[in-house]
């Protein structure tokens, strides 16, 4: 997955959108004004942080121990630092964005979560 490729996944889900509170050169991607994803687009190798339940981020740091690792200056129980542009499926790359946006989502007010429901 490409840097360009990331960030529209990122900004494809409603409601998202890219910040950058911690300077230019790191994509903070939010939903109600929480973070699902974190990203220096120009790094190499390319990482991401993302939101992960506790029990699948140590499933998934044991089947992919070389591409998912602890979140790197998160909370290492709920995140994972995830290197999109190596060897692992594009699928599956898009699947864990897809699960971090959900499970921030998930804890955003009922209001706020109908709201992104809508088209």
């Amino acid at each position: 997955m490409t840097p360009q490729e990331l960030r529209a996944l990122c900004l494809s889900f409603n409601g998202a959108v890219e910040d950058f509170p911690f300077g230019p050169d790191t994509s903070v991607f939010k939903v109600g004004g929480k973070l699902f994803a974190l990203s220096a687009l120009d790094a190499r190798p390319l990482k991401a942080n993302l939101k992960c339940d506790p029990d699948d981020a140590l499933r998934l740091r044991r089947e992919h121990g070389e591409w998912i690792l602890p979140g790197w200056h998160m909370n290492k129980r709920h995140w994972n630092t995830v290197t999109v542009d190596g060897g692992l499926p594009d699928a599956l790359v898009r699947e864990l964005v897809e699960d971090s946006y959900d499970l921030v989502v998930a804890g955003l007010p009922r209001a706020e979560r109908l709201r992104l429901d809508r088209p």
